[in-house]
This record gives structure tokens, C-alpha cells and sequence, in this order.
């Protein structure tokens, strides 16, 4: 063979790799990228005709379906409205592309049968020309305590989130105001939404796509204080009988801090100030346990990250100390260890940060993932996906849960809490409250709590916003509410 064939031969063997590398480029290797890109008609236009994977509750109850209509084209819908808005969101590609949120985003690849186009079986199916079909997804969420914990906030701005402590998965996930995701698939109805979710004479929204639960954050309040009590029995710095002064006006970073009522304590145990929530003993005992060994703790709870449950990273908001919207780490100068160690200074947390607080202590010191995807199922009926429980931390020795939990028990039998007692049931919690209005005492207010207390089955975070009172006033009904809707079903 001559040589003038040989480099012909080479020519002609490099410009078909260079083909198949470049065709391979876009229909194997950068696929993803071009489904997703916004640009690309095509997909969008595929998209409308594949029949999207059902959202359930973990009792089978339709959350989120496709529904078939003119021209193969299928649209989601949402049986139950508000109720469940805030963890599964919604998908919509008309009108105006509106995309998708929640539960919806963050499994789409599920439920449109996008990933199903990968193995054979999808392979085949595309060659016959079938669409292909969403997978079910199952979730751990509760709707009967997901109803009790809409009423109980009734119309209360606010939020609650339930977990399950050994497990990690979210019961129930209520944020108000809310939406109903039905009115986005028209664009009246859209229109009409959106002007309630802004003010309107002054008057504050009455619907909001937001998820209070995991975006943006509030002062957590006393609730903080486990977090610090944790710190301070898990080292060893102190226990639950040590005996602390609560001066009212006590210097704090050279500032007076008071207590409620302004009144002053000579010389308490820690549980006694747990249980009555006096301020001055849980910012001496911050002072002393350092801004070090704080954030080490707070790290472990999960603080100054975004949370690890299945749900879209934008959607979420990292808990901690902020700075505008930079989070400070608990070391920075900037940090008045003293208020942080009562859920003050710049502190800004979620409801889901504070109800894994209230469940790390419920599981003997663990903190689970927090899950809302219970399993996955093709369209066949088999399980193509479960969820299982993975522990994210240790936070603290059992030893030290079980001195928290005792002190938790304190604050409703006999302190701040008593509000969520249950005849029968023994809860463990913490109130909490932050003024935001002084002059007028309007208040965010908060209740984490678990039970029963021995046996945890239930753990959980309430927040109301600017209500005139506090956290044993507002947020621990809210709390006795939920936790007897999953202990207590209705028959």
C-alpha cells in the first residue's frame, strides 16, 4: 500500500472519530445540559406529552398527578390544593415556561421518566417510538398531620415541619401563607396570585410561594438554649444541677441583658433556668463554653450549612449567625457569644434547623438526613428507589440527650411549656420568643418539641410571626396539635 493511500486512509479515520466524538458530544456526554438548557423548544415541547410520575403521601394520597388533555398534552395538577404546596412545589412549562419548584424539582428526573431514557429498556422504548413514563414518587408525608398543622396555624403567618428522629423523614411541612399551585397553570389566575403575594395597602400578602420552613430564617429565641445546654453538659463544663446567678440587667459584651419581667434570680440550677428561660444564666454559661466549642456544637446540629434534605439548594437557607446575607462563623469577632447562647444577636434560623435540634435529642444524640422521599416506583409497580435512614452527625453522648431530654420534660411539666401538655403523652420542649417590635410586644415566637419523651415518635419545630405574646402562647398549641394528630390519629 502506498503512501499517498495510507495518509488518505488516516484523514478519513480522524474525520470519523472527529464525527462520532462530536455527535457523542451532545446526544451522550452533554445531553443533560442540552434538556435542561431554557432555550431548547424541543425538549420543553417533549415534555408536555410524557405522562408525569404521581406524588403520594405515605398513605397513598394523591398529591401531584398529570392529566391528559387536547393534543396528548398533559398537564400537572394538585388535588389538595394549599395543603401540601409548600414541599412539593409545583411544574408547570406553560404558561410563560414557569418551571418547577420543590418536591417536583428536585425528583423531575424521576418523574418524567428522563432517566429511564438511559438504560436499555428506554433505549428500546424510544426506538418503537413510545414516550416515556414518570416514576411515582412516595413520600413520608403525613396528611392528617399536615391538616392539623394548617389549622393549628389558622392565619398565623408562620411554619411547622414534624420529623420522625430515627428515621429523618419529614411528617409534615406547613408554610403560611401559602398557595394554591392549581391557579399557576392559568394566567389570570397567575396574575391574580401574584398581586396577593405582594402588599396591598399596606396590607401584608396573602399568598406567598415562599417555604418558611427552609428559606430565609428568624431568631430562634430560647429555643437556641439546647443548643448552648448541649455545649455545656456534652464537655463537661457543667450539669443540669450546677447552680447559676441570674442577675436581670447583668453586663453582656459590656450591654445590660434582662430577663422576663425584669426579674432577677439568686443562685438556680440549670434546669430550673431551662424550664423558666432566664436569660442571664444561659449567657453566663455561653460566656464560659466559648464561641469555639458553640460553633463546634452548632456544626454538629447542622448549623452554617444548608440542610441535606431532597429538596432544591436554592430553596433552602443555611441557619446560623448572618451578616446581611453571609453567614459569620460563631468564632468572628463580630459574635456576642453571651446572646447567641439565648438564640439572639444575629442569629437567623429555619424551622427545619430547629426541629433536627429537637430531634438529635430525641435520638440519643444522632442526627438523621432529613428525608421528605419515602421510595420510588416505576410505572410496573416495582421499587426502583428507597430511601433509607443515614445518620448525618453524632452530636452529643447519649448521656447528655438524656440530661437534655430531662430538662426538656422540666419546661412543660413545670415551666414555659405547659401549654403543650397531652394527658398521657410526656412531650419534651422549649419555648422561645424574640421581640421584633418593642413598643407594641409583637413578637416571633417559636415551640420545638419531642414525644413521647421516653420513646420519641415525633419531633418538631413551630414558629409564628408578629403575633402580640409569646411562644407558651402561640406556638406550643400549635405543637400539642401536631404531635397528638400523629400519636393520637382519628379513627
Amino acid at each position: 500500500m502506498n503512501r499517498p493511500i495510507i495518509r488518505l486512509y488516516g484523514l478519513v479515520a480522524a474525520l470519523f472519530a472527529l464525527l462520532i466524538a462530536f455527535t457523542s458530544r451532545w446526544t451522550i456526554f452533554e445531553a443533560s445540559s442540552l434538556r435542561e438548557d431554557p432555550l431548547n423548544r424541543r425538549t420543553l415541547l417533549r415534555q408536555e406529552r410524557i405522562d408525569r410520575g404521581e406524588i403520594v403521601a405515605a398513605d397513598g394520597t394523591v398529591l401531584a398527578r398529570s392529566v391528559r388533555g387536547a393534543e396528548g398534552v398533559y398537564q400537572r395538577t394538585y388535588p389538595t390544593g394549599e395543603l401540601f404546596a409548600a414541599p412539593i412545589g409545583y411544574d408547570f412549562l406553560q404558561p410563560e415556561d414557569l418551571g418547577s419548584t420543590g418536591l417536583e424539582r428536585y425528583r423531575n428526573k424521576k418523574l418524567s421518566g428522563e432517566e429511564a431514557t438511559t438504560n436499555l429498556q428506554g433505549v428500546l422504548d424510544q426506538l418503537q417510538g413510545k414516550e416515556p413514563v414518570g416514576d411515582k414518587v412516595i413520600t413520608t408525608l403525613v396528611p392528617a398531620a399536615q391538616r392539623a398543622a394548617s389549622a393549628a396555624l389558622g392565619e398565623h403567618d408562620g411554619a411547622v415541619v414534624a420529623l420522625e428522629p430515627r428515621s429523618g423523614a419529614v411528617e409534615a411541612m406547613v408554610s403560611k401563607p401559602s398557595y394554591d399551585p392549581n391557579a399557576l397553570s392559568s394566567p389570570a389566575r397567575r396574575r391574580e396570585q401574584e398581586r396577593e403575594e405582594h402588599e396591598i395597602n399596606g396590607a401584608p400578602p396573602t399568598k406567598s410561594s415562599v417555604n418558611r420552613v427552609t428559606q430565609y430564617g428568624y431568631a430562634p429565641g430560647s429555643t437556641f438554649k439546647i443548643v448552648t445546654a448541649t455545649a455545656a453538659f456534652d464537655t463537661g463544663a457543667y450539669t443540669p444541677e450546677s447552680m447559676v446567678e441570674g442577675p436581670d440587667g447583668l453586663l453582656v459584651s459590656g450591654v445590660p441583658l434582662h430577663n422576663d419581667n425584669d426579674a432577677s434570680f439568686a443562685g438556680v440550677t440549670l434546669t430550673y433556668a431551662l424550664a423558666h428561660s432566664i436569660n442571664t444564666v444561659w449567657a453566663q454559661v455561653a460566656e464560659h463554653v466559648g464561641k469555639a466549642t458553640l460553633g463546634r456544637y452548632m456544626e454538629r446540629f447542622g448549623f452554617d450549612r444548608k440542610p441535606r434534605l431532597d429538596y432544591p439548594a436554592d430553596e433552602m437557607s443555611a441557619s446560623g449567625e448572618h451578616e446581611g446575607e453571609a453567614i459569620v462563623a460563631p468564632t468572628s469577632p463580630l459574635v456576642d457569644v453571651g446572646r447567641l447562647g439565648i438564640g439572639q444577636d444575629k442569629l437567623q434560623v429555619t424551622p427545619l434547623q430547629m426541629a433536627e435540634v429537637a430531634a438529635a435529642v430525641a435520638d440519643g444524640g444522632k442526627l438523621m438526613v432529613p428525608h421528605l422521599t419515602s421510595r420510588i416506583v416505576d410505572a410496573e409497580g416495582a421499587t426502583v428507589q428507597r430511601i433509607s435512614p443515614r445518620v448525618q452527625s453524632v452530636v452529643m453522648k447519649p448521656s447528655t440527650a438524656g440530661e437534655v431530654r430531662t430538662m426538656m420534660e422540666a419546661v412543660v411539666n413545670e415551666g414555659t411549656g405547659t401549654a403543650a401538655q397531652i394527658p398521657g403523652i410526656q412531650v419534651a420542649g422549649k419555648t422561645g420568643t424574640a421581640q421584633t417590635q418593642y413598643g407594641d410586644a409583637i413578637n416571633n415566637v417559636w415551640f420545638i418539641a419531642f414525644a413521647p419523651a421516653a420513646d420519641p415518635r415525633v419531633a418538631l419545630a413551630v414558629t409564628l410571626q408578629a403575633v402580640p405574646g409569646e411562644g407558651a402562647t402561640y406556638a406550643a398549641p400549635v405543637a400539642r396539635a401536631v404531635i397528638e394528630s400523629l400519636l393520637r390519629p382519628a379513627p
